[in-house]
């Protein structure tokens, strides 16, 4: 996964959710298995588990601008993918950026040892060396930190089951998190999982993300089964479920968009 993950620092694609019961799931997924592939990165069956530390200002400022639909909005990340190994200070994860512009949304990161990704978005200094890569994503981070004061907020946890579209289907992903947990205390990536469930057990969130557009096949699919979009967010859900953010912000300004 690492040297995959150390060339791709840019997504930007459409995104499409909607909750399943586990039946529901099994049963899309074994007409998925005709069309997609399990994702490489996971394990045989494309499964794998992720923990995203989420940061957010002391009025939960991404919070709001989820929840009020802000076209243009962002929220920042600590992100690990699991491999069952302790989490060290020199364990690779990645600091993301996670944007909405209008319809779509972008993703950028960049991959530092977990030390360096605490010394940047805890402690608000810029690491000494960085790949020249990086140097523009991370000064986007650190200005975003100082500018809206932003601390950890909460930590969300999953298991996640990933498909991948093959020739015919390039860029296409659709995958199906379970298992969701949420935790504000204590707010370390390394510290025991919460047992704080953020849906009800038998429910999985499935995502469909697309450079440009569904194919044919998978919205026939998705008319059959007769399946609704929704809007949800699992930071917010987790800040809605933890009794956080209850307060408007005083102010709100619209953020600014930034493409690369």
């Amino acid at each position: 996964m690492e040297n995959l993950m150390h060339t791709i620092r840019k997504f930007n694609r459409f995104e499409l959710k909607y909750l399943l019961t586990l039946q529901q799931a099994e049963r899309f997924k074994s007409v998925l298995s005709r069309y997609l592939s399990p994702d490489e990165y996971g394990d045989s069956r494309g499964q794998y588990t992720l923990s995203s530390l989420y940061y957010d200002s002391p009025d939960y400022r991404c919070y709001w601008e989820k929840v009020d639909g802000i076209r243009f909005r962002r929220k920042l990340r600590i992100r690990q993918y699991e491999t069952g190994a302790a989490l060290t200070a020199d364990t690779p994860v990645f600091v993301e950026i996670k944007q909405r512009v209008d319809r779509a949304t972008q993703k950028r990161r960049a991959l530092l040892p977990y030390w360096q990704a605490l010394q940047l978005c805890d402690q608000r200094q810029m690491p000494e060396q960085v790949a020249p890569e990086n140097q523009a994503f991370l000064e986007e981070v650190y200005a975003y930190l100082w500018r809206y004061n932003l601390r950890p907020a909460g930590i969300v946890r999953y298991q996640r089951q990933a498909f991948i579209g093959t020739t015919y289907d390039i860029g296409l992903r659709v995958t199906f998190d379970t298992f969701l947990t949420g935790q504000t205390n204590p707010l370390r990536l390394e510290a025991p999982p919460s047992e704080l469930s953020l849906l009800n057990p038998n429910l999985t969130i499935m995502e469909i993300k697309v450079n440009e557009r569904i194919p044919i096949w998978l919205t026939a699919l998705i008319a059959a089964q007769n399946m609704q979009l929704i809007r949800i967010s699992k930071y917010c859900r987790s800040i809605e479920v933890l009794g956080l953010g209850t307060n408007r912000p005083a102010t709100f300004s619209i953020p600014i968009a930034i493409n690369y």
